[in-house]
């Protein structure tokens, strides 16, 4: 059975990408070992999954436990002579030895890297070992929102390795484009952030939870709460649009924030947060809602070509959707008629179509019929056997897999 060895820079506890990547070619017939990041007392450093997936997680150590440290603001001396920042630089590249080390001593057939941060040791791990390499570009990481002091680095090792591989994946068609065009390679095979399929029927779990005693539609927003997401601009339009609940699914940097200016707006009784949920229990929170947002701003390339996988997750939920009106959202919502399209950064627009979706019961429901009929098309089995075709093509076909 051929070895898979998938490389993540993260927990492995909320990745849905990954996670159904691993399944996929886990079912296939290949082996597949996922190697990522351990924090003693929050992960288990081994761990097999349902499906037979290894996880084996390598501690930050020895110095694991300055991750969060903050660094002193910058005085113009190198960064070298910053004790903290030396400290962190220190236990990270330790991670990474540890990493490549176990990878490379794994002997897989394909060793995949998810994401740039994952890529240099990935290819070392490829190189020791003579495997070959994929690389998943899951963001277009050269222009993404707080990445600007890594913009430079991350164009040099893309750059540098992405020629290199034997496989590019990426998330949509125009980063694809993109990574062609920049890197002088063949376009990256697409394979979108698409959820499973699943008959996700109505349900109360939100209401219920949060104890919502007014009949008024749910609009939910779900996925990280960062910059650049238009959150803020979400709240302050909900202080406008009447009769309806706003909920907020995840957690991230603005959480505090966000919080605060829900309270000073005076919708504590209207805006409502939910902390992270377990994927699996992702979709039962997602079908209780009315309405799914996504009020993307224009802060950067990777928001531009995005496609988000909120807004396939809501369309799997049978949800009609407003979105910021990039080219890759237009192309779905457009081709599959399943919302409004709103610009980015203008809180007037997305008041109005907000209002007009939450006062429209009928348009509502003929939105959220053609999610339902976009879901048979826009989920992850329609395009999962072309990431086994990729493998076949690397690695051979997987046991017992025709």
């Amino acid at each position: 059975m051929p070895r898979i060895a998938m490389i993540v820079w993260n927990e492995f506890r909320h990745d849905a990408r990954v996670l159904k990547q691993a399944q996929t070619l886990q079912s296939a017939g290949y082996h597949v070992t996922v190697f990522a990041l351990h924090t003693p007392g929050v992960t288990r450093s081994k761990e097999t999954l349902t499906e037979g997936i290894q996880v084996i997680r390598v501690a930050r150590r020895p110095l694991w436990r300055w991750r969060g440290a903050k660094v002193p603001p910058s005085t113009g001396a190198p960064a070298a002579g910053n004790p903290m920042t030396a400290l962190r630089v220190v236990a990270r590249l330790w991670t990474h030895i540890g990493l490549v080390t176990r990878i490379a001593w794994h002997r897989a057939s394909v060793i995949h890297a998810h994401d740039v941060n994952t890529l240099p040791s990935a290819w070392l791990a490829a190189r020791l070992s003579g495997a070959k390499l994929v690389y998943d570009a899951h963001e277009l990481s050269t222009s993404r929102e707080g990445y600007g002091r890594y913009r430079q680095w991350v164009a040099r090792v893309e750059r540098t390795l992405m020629p290199r591989t034997d496989g590019n994946i990426t998330t949509t068609q125009a980063r694809a484009k993109f990574f062609a065009r920049a890197y002088a390679i063949a376009r990256p095979q697409v394979l979108q952030n698409r959820p499973r399929f699943s008959n996700s029927p109505p349900t109360q779990r939100i209401r219920a939870e949060l104890g919502l005693l007014q009949p008024w539609p749910i609009v939910v927003y779900q996925g990280g709460l960062q910059q650049g997401r238009g959150l803020e601009r979400l709240l302050r339009v909900a202080a406008s649009v009447q009769n309806a609940y706003f909920v907020l699914i995840g957690g991230g940097k603005l959480s505090v924030p966000l919080m605060t200016l829900r309270d000073e707006l005076g919708l504590t009784e209207r805006v409502h947060f939910i902390p992270v949920v377990p994927l699996a229990e992702l979709p039962s929170y997602t079908a209780s809602a009315d309405i799914g947002v996504q009020p993307l701003e224009n802060t950067c390339l990777n928001h531009f070509t995005t496609d988000s996988n909120k807004l396939f997750e809501y369309v799997i939920a049978g949800l009609p959707v407003i979105a910021t009106d990039f080219p890759e959202i237009r192309r779905i919502v457009r081709t599959h008629d399943i919302g409004l399209l709103v610009p980015a950064g203008d809180d007037l627009p997305l008041q109005t179509a907000l209002t007009r979706l939450l006062n429209d019961p009928a348009l509502r429901r003929r939105y959220a019929g053609n999610t339902r009929v976009a879901a048979r098309y826009l989920n992850w089995e329609q395009q999962e056997a072309e990431l086994v075709t990729l493998y076949q093509r690397l690695a051979g076909k997987g046991r017992g897999h025709p």
